[in-house]
């Protein structure tokens, strides 16, 4: 007897099936209020010991209950959204208009003809004003001013005047007479167009833009027939200097660097250095001409080496009053500290600039609800959206295109028919044809989403755009002002959002000791859109209908969104491995942020699993550096056929 009663009581403890029924029934219990994610980081400390056949439970569970719409996991354990304290700063402001017109200046009367009707512009901009007649003297210069201030006009009309007034007239063989370096492709097609305008009058001058991702065939014909004023990528230039015997430099008389930090930024550098050798080589006297809305360190040692005793132009200063004299030592002073710590940034007066505190697991909605608000609700608006890699635009362009675009709110009969969002891309990866014709759609549309990285960041002058977002902090301050520069351009109105995790809080106090001032948006009140779209409504046997924006059923709406985004994403393997592909690029570019942000954005301050949550995964990737980078692309393609 003795001997059953210990066998019995040595059973109990290993005869697991009672405590297994209990874990399963602990389990059912939890997937009622929480999803397998909320769980997860609820018990965050104990990860790493949760044995793999429980991991499959849940799993398994999660797929019975997937229809099962609760308030999940998405507004629980999310971080405390900081308080923003920040100093109120006085803006630095450009005044962006001049009351004086072109007739002013002594040029041609066609030239002034041509930028009254073709342009339609009668009065200059501040920049023009000062630069124009500084050009016409022959004088180098070294102009700063906020982006959207006119720039392209301030180098190109004195260029068009000094060129078709030329003793011997100018003859399309004689090759380049001007140069004009600018950082992308798109700017380099906007410059030229600019050019082209301004040369209506005087067809025997003929423009000619070189850039990558054209062919170069076409191109060196063009350049044995002649380019008189030649606008170019440096990489591509480089690339004739070296590979095109007919291009020489012997007749150049101008050379313009536009949107020179970025030049810089983009690595560009050793290309500039290369150029300014061929040039020098063929011609030593020119007039040069180097034109930035940031003055970095880099701009300042370009300025040396390629500008003779230059006239420093800067709008800001001069705005605020500041001698000549004291700003050209300052200006020295900030070249050789930190520059990030130094410079102050003009923002156009009609541009509001907000930001809104997201926890990462909320961002994917929060931004779907802010499109919705402003592209569906209150119509009439261009927005852009920045991110990080090229990667994050592709993937965030299908996702939100199939989520957001059409719905089921089209059949209800009765109904206006829905706003229809429409959707672009532009990034570095894409083909230069593909990249054009998007850059021309989104050109000559009213409306529209353009989802890009910083290759849309410098120069462009995009009409009508009302938003920028920030979906993902730009790299420095200077980067900040550039972005933003695509909207409220020379007068628009226009406003931007920066969109910060609560770890990042603290960027708004460095774009305050940079002068610029950012009013916090609320994130409720823009998931709050939520309830005028009936796609996301919780269906309900006998519920009444909703009235006002009752904070639960707002927080189930982003639910049931977050949720069609999820099950679109794991629709299929392939959809998981391109978030998944999406995800490691966001993280790899945070990582490259500055040493002297990383306090701001550390890669450890992140929690994988939110994060994972606004690309659409339920989980947190468990093998990321295994996933199929670029460079084994093409090992692992052919697999499936197979």
């Amino acid at each position: 007897k003795q001997s059953g009663a210990l066998k019995r009581k040595l059973q109990a403890p290993h005869g697991n099936p009672p405590v297994k029924r209990k874990r399963k029934l602990s389990i059912n219990t939890l997937r009622k209020g929480a999803t397998e994610a909320d769980r997860r980081e609820e018990g965050s400390s104990s990860q790493r010991t949760v044995p793999k056949k429980q991991l499959n439970d849940k799993q398994n569970e999660s797929q019975k209950n997937k229809p099962f719409i609760k308030t999940s996991s998405l507004f629980k354990n999310n971080p405390d959204i900081p308080e923003i304290h920040r100093k109120e700063v006085r803006q630095v402001q450009e005044n962006v208009f001049t009351t004086d017109s072109f007739s002013q200046l002594e040029l041609h009367p066609h030239l002034i003809s041509t930028i009254n009707t073709v342009l339609n512009i009668c009065s200059m901009t501040s920049v023009q004003k000062q630069t124009i007649p500084v050009l016409l003297q022959g004088r180098d210069a070294l102009v700063r001013s906020q982006t959207g201030s006119g720039k392209t006009l301030a180098y190109g009309i004195p260029l068009v005047q000094s060129l078709q007034g030329m003793e011997s007239k100018i003859q399309r063989s004689d090759g380049p007479y001007a140069l004009v370096l600018v950082p992308t492709r798109e700017l380099a097609l906007q410059s030229f167009d600019t050019i082209q305008k301004l040369l209506k009058p005087f067809t025997w001058i003929v423009p000619g833009v070189l850039m990558g991702g054209e062919k170069r065939k076409s191109e060196k014909a063009r350049l044995r027939k002649g380019i008189n004023i030649l606008i170019s990528t440096p990489g591509r230039l480089v690339d004739h200097i070296r590979s095109t015997q007919c291009v020489h430099f012997r007749h150049t008389q101008w050379l313009i660097i536009d949107e020179a930090d970025r030049i810089l930024d983009l690595g560009f550098e050793k290309d500039v250095a290369v150029i300014l050798n061929a040039l020098n080589a063929e011609r030593e006297t020119r007039q040069n001409v180097l034109l930035s809305a940031t003055l970095t360190e880099g701009v300042t040692r370009l300025a040396d080496i390629s500008l003779n005793d230059p006239v420093s132009i800067s709008i800001a200063d001069e705005i605020q009053k500041v001698p000549e004299a004291t700003s050209q030592t300052d200006r020295k002073a900030s070249s050789s500290s930190n520059c990030m710590e130094q410079e102050n940034f003009a923002v156009p007066e009609t541009l509001q600039q907000y930001v809104m505190m997201v926890p990462s697991k909320l961002r994917l909605v929060t931004l779907a609800a802010f499109i919705l608000q402003k592209c569906k609700f209150e119509k009439h608006h261009k927005m852009i959206i920045f991110f990080s890699s090229c990667e994050q635009v592709e993937f965030y362009h299908e996702l939100l295109a199939k989520v957001l675009s059409g719905g089921p709110e089209s059949e209800q009969p009765g109904r206006s028919p829905p706003v229809s969002l429409h959707f672009l891309r532009l990034h570095g990866n894409m083909e230069q044809e593909e990249r054009t014709e998007v850059f021309q759609e989104f050109l000559k549309s009213k409306t529209g989403i353009l989802l890009c990285t910083d290759v849309a960041a410098r120069g462009l002058d995009l009409p009508q755009v009302t938003w920028i977002v920030q979906y993902n902090a730009p790299a420095s301050p200077a980067e900040y002002i550039h972005r933003i520069g695509r909207t409220a351009r020379i007068g628009c109105r226009g406003s931007s959002l920066l969109v910060l995790a609560p770890s990042e809080a603290e960027y708004v106090s460095l774009l305050a000791s940079h002068k610029i001032n950012v009013s916090e948006l609320k994130m409720e009140k823009v998931l709050a859109t939520l309830m005028k779209d009936d796609r996301f409504k919780v269906h309900r046997p006998g519920s009444k209908k909703s009235c006002g924006k009752n904070p639960q059923e707002v927080r189930e709406r982003a639910t049931v969104l977050q949720t069609k985004f999820e099950n679109l994403v794991h629709s299929s393997e392939g959809t998981v491995q391109w978030a998944k592909k999406a995800l490691q690029s966001f993280l790899c570019a945070y990582t490259t942020y500055p040493k002297d942000l990383k306090h701001i954005f550390h890669i450890k301050s992140l929690h994988l699993g939110h994060v994972a949550k606004s690309f659409g995964l339920r989980d947190a990737p468990q093998n990321l550096t295994a996933l199929p980078t670029a460079g084994s692309k093409k090992k692992t393609k052919p697999k499936p056929k197979r």
